[in-house]
């Protein structure tokens, strides 16, 4: 096959509530270490879920990484983003500019970190008290690039000298995977030959309130953080908010091939689209067809058949619509539970980690590819009774498969919107 118009992934960075790097990120994975904790804020605050997935030890990292001047500007969901980028980068063999050196532009590179909520964190605690004290002149220069959409990949351009797109986008839960599929599109059309793309999320308790209020955040286990994320579960209670970031450094396969770099998988195809709140879709909820067309219209641009599908890597969060996806996922690569592949939630360990969600989940099936593992789903012992035809489908541990090759992944988010991207692994 021609290299022409293919694209591959040739870094990985993930900073999760279960691990920061891709090595013990890999390990935590493989044995279903949970990164859901007490969160003791959340109690006092009075919400009714008091547990989430929060990355460990973040801010002593970022010192490590970034200058003081520049960390001042960062919040959570900057650092987060900013440090998988990085990793990302160093993963696929680059060395970082010297911030000092004004030649070390380079138009051929960019890169596409969305985030789903943002520099909210900035703005409960900063900017809104603040202005309403009448103290507008202690918010200091950098208030805007901390709140703005935008304003983590502008981060990230200037820490690595991108002169290539450099955009946010923002499509809720699907953020992520958007992201990584709009990256692959732009390489593939030859607009760029390496990009950065994934999602970021803060951790705050401002991201996750109003989805407390809403009462879809799981509220049964806060005394037991480890068994609160419960997708495909009978006894699921909603998901659980996470945090986090996870990048992928996609380049040309003749970039990668001509300096020499270590792929780590291939990007076959990918599918964005909306069920436009019709069909049983809303604001908050997928229109079953809309989710399918997507599933089916990304099998189709990889260019293979339902069939190679090793794996899925579902968006399932623990809500009544597991039991909807799960059916949607059969029914668009029509695979019926007898020739169903096995399905898995990374949310079961790390929470929903909204628009950085597709990113972590992303890095985690390329991961499986290259250690040709599949990760257990937490919490589903008890599947839940519409998809028990599917159970022998949903691993409890960790599963050996040498010969995975080819690993869907989607996003279904609020306002029905959905993202799929076929991974396949690399083998030379």
């Amino acid at each position: 096959m021609s290299e022409s118009g293919r694209v591959v992934v040739t870094g990985l960075g993930i900073v999760a509530p279960n691990a920061t790097g891709t090595d013990a990120y890999e390990q935590a994975l493989r044995q279903g270490v949970s990164g859901i904790r007490h969160i003791p804020l959340l109690e006092e605050l009075k919400f009714a879920c008091q547990v989430a997935g929060v990355p460990q030890d973040v801010d002593a990292l970022a010192e490590q990484y970034f200058a003081p001047d520049e960390l001042k500007a960062m919040n959570s969901s900057h650092r987060f983003g900013s440090i998988a980028a990085v990793d990302a980068w160093t993963d696929a063999g680059l060395e970082r500019p010297d911030p000092r050196d004004d030649s070390a532009l380079d138009w051929d590179v960019g890169a596409i970190i969305g985030t789903g909520i943002g520099g909210l964190d900035t703005v409960g605690e900063r900017l809104v008290p603040l202005v309403d004290s009448g103290r507008v002149r202690r918010l200091g220069s950098t208030m805007v690039e901390q709140v703005m959409g935008s304003g983590v990949s502008a981060r990230v351009a200037g820490l690595l000298a991108l002169g290539n797109q450099v955009t946010s986008n923002s499509s809720a839960c699907s953020t992520g995977s958007e992201a990584i599929i709009d990256g692959y599109y732009r390489i593939r059309s030859g607009l760029a030959k390496r990009m950065l793309c994934g999602g970021t999320e803060g951790s705050s308790h401002y991201n996750w309130s109003g989805f407390d209020s809403m009462r879809v955040l799981c509220r049964k286990f806060n005394d037991e953080p480890e068994r609160a994320s419960r997708p495909m579960s009978a006894s699921a209670g909603g998901f659980v908010p996470g945090s986090g970031a996870g990048i992928l450094h996609l380049e040309s396969l003749e970039s990668a091939t001509a300096r020499g770099a270590r792929i780590h998988a291939e990007i076959l195809g990918g599918a964005i689209n909306c069920g436009g709140h019709r069909g049983g879709g809303s604001m908050t909820a997928p229109n079953p067809t809309g989710v399918q067309r997507c599933i089916r219209q990304a099998v189709e641009d990889a260019g293979i058949d339902p069939s190679e599908i090793d794996a899925i890597s579902g968006h399932l969060t623990a809500t009544g619509a597991d039991p909807r996806e799960v059916d949607s996922w059969s029914k668009a690569l029509d695979r019926l539970p007898q020739d169903f592949p096995p399905i898995v939630s990374t949310k079961s360990m790390i929470g929903h980690g909204l628009g950085a969600a597709g990113g972590m989940e992303s890095v985690a099936c390329v991961l499986m590819l290259t250690g040709g593992f599949v990760h257990p789903s937490l919490n589903c012992e008890d599947v839940h009774p519409e998809i028990e035809a599917f159970a022998s489908s949903i691993p409890h541990s960790v599963l050996e498969i040498p010969q995975l090759k080819t690993i869907i992944k989607a996003g279904f988010g609020f306002g029905d919107v959905n993202s799929c991207v076929v991974f396949r692994r690399w083998n030379g």
